[in-house]
């Protein structure tokens, strides 16, 4: 992680000072850098030995970095990770155009390691996340968004590149079809029991905790499963009033809507589905051979639902 952290460092460089004032910013913001080290790890679960795991770990650094800067100028964000946005310092032109910036650079990394399969793959991933930002975009403030609808907004919007990091360890050591396809499947369950954890969390978090306001889902109108199912579970009235909060971001009632979905048991049912693809998740390890790499993998299915933040 460390040769990660510094390849990052080096290659985010820009003779644009903006350039490196945004990315500085956001890169230096304090994630957990989940998706990078999901690829390291799976590399060496997968018996990978060279050192082009490091390049693409940080590619798919950068592909997320970049989402994360359109995401926040989308939902008007102004705190990620208790810090202040890039869009809420620079402006929504200036992260937009530092996002660009940064897919452009993961695609100068990845073309540097000379393999057609991973830019093949990392290709279609980036692609599947710019269609998952249009379908959350179409069921904003949609009350009748429904659980399927939900789980094909996820998938492409944060299990596909999951997916993408664990399949792309097996690539690199030319894993037989099988273990790949493992690897790849223990990544998009990882990605849909985190991303469900998280849209939990902004139920039964806190702001200092979270590292943003709570209550950003309910304010930027988007039906997570939290409400989907706190709407399918409700009394009418209470079910009415579900849905005028995702209409029209019902924020003047945050502390009721939160009790609703409280009372309802739809977080309860909700982390039980996130602990599902966890479970699945770990289940797919079984087709790897022992090592720590792969201790390592299945903790992380444990903390992607186990977690304040």
């Amino acid at each position: 992680m460390n040769a990660v952290d510094q390849l990052i460092r080096n290659r985010l460089a820009s003779d644009v000072v903006l350039i490196n004032q945004i990315s500085a910013h956001i890169i230096g913001s304090g994630g957990k850098r989940l998706r990078p080290m999901l690829h390291l790890l799976a590399a060496e679960a997968a018996g990978y030995r060279g050192e082009e795991h490091i390049q693409l770990a940080a590619v798919i650094e950068f592909i997320h970095t970049a989402t994360l800067l359109h995401d926040d100028v989308v939902d008007e964000s102004d705190l990620r990770r208790g810090r202040k946005t890039a869009n809420a310092v620079w402006g929504n032109a200036a992260s937009v155009l530092v996002g660009d910036f940064l897919y452009s650079r993961s695609f100068q990394l990845m073309v540097e390691l000379e393999r057609m399969r991973v830019m093949q793959i990392l290709a279609d991933t980036t692609n599947a996340i710019a269609e998952g930002e249009v379908l959350q975009l179409l069921n904003i403030g949609n009350p009748d968004t429904s659980e399927e609808a939900y789980l094909r907004v996820i998938e492409r919007k944060t299990a596909v590149l999951f997916g993408a990091a664990t399949r792309l360890g097996a690539v690199l050591a030319n894993l037989p079809a099988a273990q790949e396809q493992a690897l790849y499947d223990y990544g998009i369950n990882l990605g849909y029991a985190f991303q469900i954890a998280d849209d939990l969390l902004d139920y039964v978090s806190d702001a200092s905790t979270l590292g943003k306001n709570i209550g950003d889902d309910l304010a930027e109108g988007k039906p997570t499963l939290p409400l989907i199912y706190a709407i399918a579970r409700s009394e009418p009235a209470q079910a009415a009033s579900l849905r005028r909060a995702i209409e029209t971001g019902g924020l003047d009632s945050l502390d009721n809507i939160i009790g609703a979905i409280r009372d309802s048991g739809a977080l309860e049912l909700a982390r039980e589905k996130a602990l599902g693809y966890a479970q699945a998740a770990r289940t797919c390890l079984a087709a790897l051979p022992a090592s720590v790499a792969r201790d390592a993998l299945d903790s992380l299915a444990v903390y992607s639902v186990d977690r304040s933040h």
